[in-house]
């Protein structure tokens, strides 16, 4: 049986996590929601001790009943010791958890980090195909093993010096280029296995067995099982010429690690390796000259001398134990005259308990991955996109056409016209709407980092690269869109590496050396002129045609300014619920202004204005002109003088309503705010017909 090792908490566990305060607010919590990911918060005292955990149900609980954000979490807090360890505890405690994280913490209980399920599965699975790899090199046989499209996935030390090849530059390549002479690919295509051929490969003798690699009834592959028999050839010729035979098979019986066993053709044991002895925990003198079924539980040699038949990989079970064994007939002039039976495996369990183990965490690393694609998501469709203008009409019907095709798409516009919002849209309207939608704001990565963000790198690739290295962007779109934002701002260099993934389909990290297929579709967006751009040398014209396949110009909100009122509107409508307001219009005075400015902004700045509006009105039910700022109105607005006692009774109302809010409903506590008596306090309420608050 497999056990898995033993690993310290803190040597896995991610420390860019901070926990929040038992006076934070019901906001901050969303908020550490949204940054980090985790199904629970820490909340910790302010010397950094874990005082309990708010859970993410918790919260959106609250939320979801129209709790107050500015609230605090205090009474959502829940002491939970199964949900933290120490950091020098065992972290295989996470695989029996039910929870996505535990919280780590040292001996004065002080928060140091989070490990995480998918981290903790990640470094077992890595810890086993390194031992993997260390068994495929540590074996006494060639391996050399293809994929289903024949490119060479296994080549261990011992098969790169009998072929006398590399195997850095062997790894990733076509069977046909780094052994043109391989059956391989037959064996792919006929799905057969052959055991034991003699073949010539450079002057050199090989004894091979090849057989197909099967998952779920389907070829994924075929794997050779070689070793250089020039020298055992040799022997045979000296058994030929009756040159010592007993010595030279003794000599090959006690030096071969694997478990073999030779019996006559009346089925005695004449021969067996000290391996075979020491499996079934009997001495050799026991064993020579006895017959195979009085050694060996449940044999079947006696029958393959008698019928001659070869018996390849049957299970068979010997004490406690089950074993993988095959059994050969030895044919000497067209009559048997022995047989030979090898031990293929000792301990079916141990295979049958590592492949459960690595299939299990396979089934998990696929259901993160699942819930990784849930998040690169596409929020919005074309029911999103407001308006009824002719221009606006024209756009959407041209990119839903656009959508149906897998080509390439370039969105062209101005700053804050919304050409996320289609690009959104097109993918949601698209066959890939059930594969990932992957962002990327070119502008805002640093030039350095670009590469790496969008390609990802292997471990080790760079100082300060993460241990196990990192998915890029594309990986992650992989069977769904990628929406590269400014894409004009992208840097010369990196745009001859995205025209070659765009050519090859395929991506290569950085610090790789095996390129990886994708199926990807980009969708572009710049408020930049790039035909200009490519005039002056700023941007590559073949790139420009590759990302330009269909293009789709976004109208600026001046040039369907009869959508204004509608998208003030929609605005207004969205602001009222964020601020608590009760504005039911815009005015027609302040419509006249809207309509009439540049918008140099666009959508956004339309939206800002309307945000800025919405904050100076207090409890009117209209958006007047008082409310704009001067860039759009272009110049000072002057406003009409008011009577003092009129000024005077709006602030004195304005300050009874805010009372009423601070205190939550006390008139009492309300009246000591204003510092006036509870007489007077009611009685301003009746004139100012607020006793419904």
């Amino acid at each position: 049986m497999l056990h898995l090792r033993k690993i310290k908490a803190r040597d896995i566990m991610d420390t860019n996590i901070s926990g929040l305060k038992l006076n934070s607010s019901i906001n901050e919590a969303i908020i550490y929601i949204v940054n980090h990911n985790l199904d629970n918060i820490p909340v910790v005292d302010n010397e950094n001790k874990l005082l309990g955990i708010l859970p993410k149900v918790a919260l959106l609980d609250k939320v979801s009943n129209s709790y107050i954000y500015e609230s605090n979490i205090n009474d959502l807090v829940e002491n939970n010791e199964n949900i933290y360890i120490k950091e020098n505890e065992d972290g295989n405690i996470i695989k029996d958890k039910p929870y996505r994280e535990i919280f780590v913490i040292d001996n004065q209980n002080k928060l140091k980090g989070v490990l995480t399920k998918s981290k903790y599965l990640t470094e077992q699975l890595n810890f086993l195909i390194l031992s993997i790899n260390s068994i495929i090199e540590s074996t006494k046989h060639a391996i050399i093993a293809i994929d289903e499209e024949e490119n060479v996935i296994i080549l261990n030390t011992i098969a790169e010096k009998i072929l006398e090849i590399d195997t850095k530059d062997s790894l990733g390549k076509n069977i046909s280029e780094v052994l043109p002479s391989s059956k391989l690919p037959f064996i792919l295509r006929n799905g057969k296995t052959n055991i034991n051929n003699l073949i010539k490969i450079k002057n050199k003798k090989i004894m091979t067995s090849r057989a197909p690699i099967v998952e779920n009834g389907e070829i994924k592959g075929a794997i050779s099982l070689f070793s250089d028999v020039t020298k055992h050839n040799n022997l045979l010729k000296e058994l030929e010429e009756e040159k010592d035979v007993s010595q030279v098979l003794n000599t090959i019986l006690e030096t071969a690690y694997d478990g073999i066993v030779v019996v006559d053709k009346d089925g005695y044991i004449t021969m067996i390796s000290k391996a075979y002895v020491k499996f079934l925990r009997l001495e050799n003198k026991d064993v020579i000259g006895k017959h195979v079924t009085e050694v060996i539980e449940n044999t079947r040699m006696h029958i393959v001398v008698q019928n001659g038949i070869s018996e390849i990989a049957n299970i068979q079970k010997v004490g406690d134990n089950y074993m993988i064994a095959s059994r050969i007939p030895i044919i000497k002039k067209g009559e048997v005259v022995g047989a030979v039976g090898k031990l293929l495996f000792r301990n079916l369990d141990e295979l049958n308990d590592l492949y459960k183990r690595i299939n299990l965490m396979e089934k998990e690393l696929k259901q993160y991955k699942g819930e990784l694609t849930k998040l690169n998501r596409s929020k919005y469709t074309f029911k999103n996109i407001i308006g009824k203008s002719k221009k606006l009409i024209d756009t959407i019907d041209l990119a839903k056409k656009g959508s149906q095709t897998d080509s390439n798409i370039l969105i062209l516009g101005d700053s804050g016209t919304g050409k996320e919002l289609f690009a959104h849209a097109i993918h949601n309207h698209s066959d890939r709407s059930f594969g990932p939608f992957v962002k990327v704001n070119c502008a805002a990565i640093p030039a350095e980092l670009l590469e790496s963000e969008l390609f990802g790198y292997e471990d080790g690739a760079f100082t300060g690269a993460r241990k196990g290295g990192k998915i890029g962007k594309f990986e992650l779109a992989d069977g769904g869109t990628i929406f590269l934002d400014e894409i004009g701002d992208m840097p010369l260099i990196m745009q001859s590496k995205l025209l070659r993934v765009i050519q090859e389909r395929e991506i290569e990290k950085v610090g790789g050396t095996k390129p990886k297929r994708i199926n990807v579709r980009i969708i572009a967006a710049t408020n930049k002129d790039l035909e200009k751009m490519i005039s002056k040398g700023e941007y590559r014209q073949d790139l420009y045609y590759r990302l330009n396949v269909f293009t789709i110009n976004v109208p600026s909100l001046k040039q369907r300014c009869e959508d204004i009122p509608t998208l003030s509107y929609y605005f207004l409508n969205k602001l009222n619920d964020k601020y608590h307001k009760k504005v039911k219009k815009i005015s027609d005075r302040c419509f006249n202004y809207l309509i009439n400015h540049k918008w140099p902004g666009n959508i956004r700045e339309l939206e800002n204005v309307i945000e800025r509006a919405m904050n100076l009105i207090n409890t009117e039910e209209v958006m007047d002109v008082e409310h704009l700022p001067k860039c759009v109105l272009g110049k000072e607005y002057v406003r009409s003088p008011k009577r003092l006692e009129d000024v005077l009774s709006k602030a004195e109302k304005e300050a009874i309503i805010e009372s009423i809010k601070a205190s939550k409903g006390n008139k009492t506590k309300a009246a000591k705010i204003l510092g006036i008596g509870r007489t007077t306090f009611y009685e301003k309420l009746n004139k100012y017909n607020l006793t419904d608050i």
